[in-house]
């Protein structure tokens, strides 16, 4: 049985960390009051409707959760920039042939499990860096579609500033089809996500899952060193 000596390194920092938590969350809660907004649930109470508020604190929710989303994804894009190797925008943006060759080959390993050809990446592995700057552009309908049903709604000057967006759809009622459709995808992406996660800590064995947590990852020594002289 060959033996591999691990190397500890440093991939997610703490910003990023923080921004895939806050997202989950916000993610989860948008995904449940949205749905219970969609599709209001009908609940027998013998009081004063305005007494027990419930649907207004759902709307509210939803709204806290909405803003949390939007500036949490704002110091993402920001950190896209000014973070470590791993967090920058290169890892996302299919810019070559190697790029599109590493995305197949793990659709590859995905789909068929093959076994003893598993790919060795620090950070994001093609795949996925592509596929999360898909949700970033999901992210940004989402959060354009959300806002600018909220406009009609909401006196603050933020919120006002989303107006135009029923326009360009041209009306209400396909622009909510439109929001309502993309928590759809996100509630899909959730849960391919969370799978392969944890098929490819168990695969891979390289502390995938415990690196959301602390930031380290334990990478064999000389893979390390390939993937480190390829991107010089």
């Amino acid at each position: 049985m060959k033996v591999h000596k691990l190397r500890r390194v440093f991939v997610w920092e703490l910003p990023v960390r923080i921004y895939h938590w806050l997202n989950a969350l916000s993610i989860v809660v948008l995904c449940v009051t949205g749905y219970m907004i969609a599709k209001p649930p009908a609940l027998m109470y013998s009081g004063e409707a305005n007494d027990r508020y419930f649907f207004g604190w759902v709307r509210h929710i939803h709204f806290l959760a909405a803003y949390i989303f939007l500036f949490n994804f704002i110091i993402r894009l920001y950190w896209g920039f000014v973070g470590n190797k791993y967090a920058g925008w290169k890892n996302f943006i299919p810019t070559s042939r190697k790029f599109f060759k590493e995305m197949w080959h793990v659709i590859r390993l995905d789909i068929l499990q093959l076994k003893g050809k598993e790919h060795f990446a620090v950070g994001h592995n093609a795949l996925a860096g592509f596929i999360y700057f898909m949700t970033f552009i999901a992210f940004m309908i989402q959060t354009i579609t959300g806002f600018g049903l909220y406009a009609a709604m909401s006196d603050f000057w933020f919120a006002e500033m989303f107006a135009w967006v029923p326009y360009v759809f041209g009306n209400d009622f396909f622009l909510r089809q439109v929001h309502h459709i993309f928590m759809w995808f996100f509630i899909l992406f959730s849960v391919i996500h969370i799978y392969l996660v944890f098929y490819h800590d168990y695969v891979e064995g390289r502390g995938e899952i415990s690196s959301m947590g602390g930031g380290w990852k334990f990478i064999e020594e000389e893979h390390f060193h390939k993937e480190t002289a390829e991107k010089q």
